[in-house]
């Protein structure tokens, strides 16, 4: 979409015919035309249209293409409306015969006042006409692709830059100090030098304004940027600084009558607290061909910049040119290249501190107009390289055109937009963006080691930040505890943080447990939830199940439970409390003798030890295995809620009327608990030791054999 704004620089490269001996309102007409006065062309070329008799087939191509031509000044100074009606009067003439490019307008201006059905219906017969124009494409996925921008819209607050902007143009803002705290922007507001009109955009000549921002952060009145001959009769505008800010590149666009003289890019070096005569830099060669729109790198020595020059991809592309210090010169322009630019127009190039480049484009799929894109500097073999434009998205993005982005850091900047409810209409105004902070809130929920379903109040809980900020709180009766906002209001959890939450019973702070949490990296509001289970000395730790087979020591691993995952909640457990020691605990059912269960669930906490030294590491001499047998049958909660021990008599009564059962029970008994024996261990003081030897059965089996020989006898 071209501009009403004369640093958009969309000049058109001309498209004329000639039928034979032109009528002087239509000679009239093209003179305006040809030298870009689109703000008086429509008068001459509506009256050239009328006065055109459509007899005759060269008659009918000149009234389409005054049609075209009306339509064309329109879409220069952004009156769609008229723009299409004025295209769809040259298409009932059939003017696309003569010039395709009066259909794809067409679509355009179809797609901005938001019918994308008929736009792309359009789209598509331009398509037929001019297969090989990308321009089409871009168009159609545009109009596809918009409700996925609605969709994936951004949270970014968009206000307009109200005590900044006047009725006419105000854009392009760059940073004017190291701090951030001034802006320099184009603007055509009344000043001593613009006074005459110009014919390309209907308002002032442009000229360069800074505005201070004061220590509450206010901007003040904008003034003229002070310097010799930056700013003149002409248009100046579109500029950047180097890293040092002792450099200004700017556009300059002169103006003579009855000459389309293209713009052209200026340097001026910082003299004093003024801007020194500027000179103009070297990078074009003829003067129909326009550059401007400067994006230096911090060191001032590449300049990227916009071009309709020869051997581009199409429309106005992104240029590079670089400096050589030891010859002062500046090298040969060169194409930026098909993945930044389009058959399209690419315009505003900026870079932020990482010198990642945004830049605008109408040619690659967005929302309308101009849109504004990323692209990542990536470094190759000591060169620089920008690629992967991505399109920024609603709400910075929308249907007008936006351009001109710069950033006060990730979460804020500046940026133009010619939307709705500016304070121009839908000229030109300056905007801020600012990605409000993402709203986290805490819940802790406290609960015994190994039994979630316990929760403990009371308890101290207690949040680092890596900000070096602290807040405690206690939980409550049902083991909770909220962490929102502090006493000024401020928000706990902050963005980009990294925190602790340190948890322990007033008393017995060496049994504290330590969960940490991070925001970094996170797009979205967020209610953080976290356990956080607790040792409460010499309790029992309810370890999850580690079942074994009747009369087996081995962890059972079959397709009904993996044992080991288990013992895995012990390792976690141990890691979590580093100086802990613990005592495994193994029981079996009540079958077999006393002697044989004995050694059996010896075995088996052996076995536990065993699986936690040798697979996971831990040392050897944390942990205590203790055989009980079947001396303390575990207790259950019947279907009646009721709670009873499983012992040898409750089971037996299920074993002829529920053998299912009776076996659940019975394996229910066969388990392995920890016990916390202590919170001291030194590993430099613990008395060394191995792995315990498995007991050794075959005596025990054999005497429990003969005493089944004797019961059945």
């Amino acid at each position: 979409m071209m501009m009403k704004n004369i640093f958009v620089i969309l000049f058109l490269l001309g498209c004329f015919y000639s039928f034979g001996q032109e009528p002087k309102e239509i000679r009239k007409a093209n003179k305006y035309y040809n030298n870009e006065n689109y703000c008086e062309a429509p008068k001459y070329t509506i009256e050239a249209f009328d006065k055109v008799n459509p007899k005759g087939r060269k008659a009918v191509e000149r009234k389409g293409d005054m049609a075209f031509k009306t339509g064309e000044c329109y879409r220069h100074t952004e009156d769609y409306k008229n723009a299409l009606d004025w295209y769809q009067k040259a298409l009932i003439l059939n003017y696309q015969k003569i010039n395709p490019e009066v259909l794809f307008y067409y679509a355009e201006m179809i797609r901005y006042l938001g019918d994308h059905k008929l736009a792309i219906e359009n789209y598509n017969a331009y398509k037929l006409l001019s297969p090989k124009d990308s321009r089409a494409d871009a168009g159609i996925q545009a109009c596809k692709i918009s409700a996925d921008f609605i969709a994936n819209k951004t949270r970014h607050l968009v206000t307009n830059l109200g005590v900044l902007n006047k009725e006419g143009f105000d854009m392009a803002p760059i940073f004017g100090d190291k701090k951030k705290t001034s802006i320099v922007f184009s603007s055509d507001r009344p000043s001593a030098n613009n006074g005459s009109q110009d014919p390309r955009t209907c308002g002032s000549h442009m000229d360069l304004w800074i505005t201070q921002q004061d220590k509450k952060g206010n901007w003040g009145e904008p003034q003229l940027l002070v310097g010799e001959k930056i700013n003149t009769e002409y248009n100046e505008g579109t500029l950047c600084f180097d890293g040092k800010y002792k450099k200004l590149f700017f556009t300059r666009c002169p103006s003579e009558k009855n000459k389309n003289l293209g713009c052209e890019i200026w340097l001026s070096e910082v003299r004093g607290k003024e801007w020194a005569e500027p000179l103009k830099l070297p990078l074009k060669n003829a003067d129909s061909v326009s550059i401007g729109h400067p994006c230096v790198t911090l060191d001032g020595n590449m300049i990227i910049f916009v071009s309709d020059m020869p051997g581009g991809q199409g429309g106005k592309d992104l240029w590079y040119s670089t400096y050589s210090k030891k010859a002062d010169l500046w090298s040969q322009p060169i194409n930026m290249g098909p993945e930044i630019n389009t058959a399209g127009d690419e315009l505003f190039p900026t870079f932020n501190s990482y010198e990642d480049l945004y830049f605008a484009s109408n040619g690659h799929p967005g929302l309308g107009g101009l849109d504004i894109f990323k692209a990542n500097k990536v470094e190759t073999a000591g060169k620089y390289q920008w690629e992967s434009p991505k399109n920024i998205g609603l709400p910075r993005n929308s249907e007008a055109n936006d351009y001109g982005l710069i950033e006060i850091n990730e979460s804020e900047g500046y940026f133009t937009s010619e939307r709705k409810g500016g304070v121009g209409g839908v000229k030109p105004d300056l905007y801020k963006y600012q990605l409000p902070p993402n709203v986290y809130d805490l819940k802790v929920i406290v609960s015994k080691l190994g039994q979630i379903d316990k929760k403990i109040g009371n308890i101290k809980v207690v949040i680092t930040g890596s900000d070096s900020s602290k807040i405690e709180g206690f939980t409550d009766r049902k083991g909770v505890v909220y962490f929102e906002t502090k006493p000024n209001g401020e928000r706990v959890i902050k963005e980009n943080t990294d925190y602790l939450i340190t948890t322990y019973k007033v008393g017995s702070e060496k049994n504290k447990s330590e969960t940490q949490f991070t925001t970094r990296g996170l797009r979205f509001d967020q209610n953080f939830i976290i356990d956080v289970p607790l040792l409460i000395p010499e309790e029992k730790i309810r370890i999850p199940e580690v079942r074994y087979a009747l009369g087996k020591w081995e962890i059972l691993q079959d397709s009904t439970i993996s044992s080991k995952d288990s013992l895995n909640f012990v390792y976690d457990v141990l890691m979590k409390y580093p100086k802990m020691i613990l005592e495994l605990s193994s029981h079996t059912d009540s079958r077999s003798s006393d002697e044989f269960n004995l050694k059996l669930s010896n075995n088996r906490a052996k076995e536990c030890v065993k699986y936690l030294v040798e697979e996971k590491g831990i040392d050897v001499r944390r942990l205590i295995p203790v055989g009980k047998g079947e001396k303390e049958p575990v207790k259950w909660i019947d279907e009646k809620g009721k709670t009873v021990v499983l012992t040898e008599k409750y089971i037996n009564q299920f074993k002829e009327k529920d053998p299912v059962k009776f076996e659940k029970l019975h394996s229910l008994n066969r388990r392995t608990e920890g016990f916390v024996r202590g919170m001291d261990f030194d590993p430099d003081l613990a008395q060394q030791r191995l792995l315990e030897p498995m007991d050794d059965l075959k005596k025990a089996v054999k005497k429990d054999n003969k005493k089944k020989k004797k019961k059945k006898v």
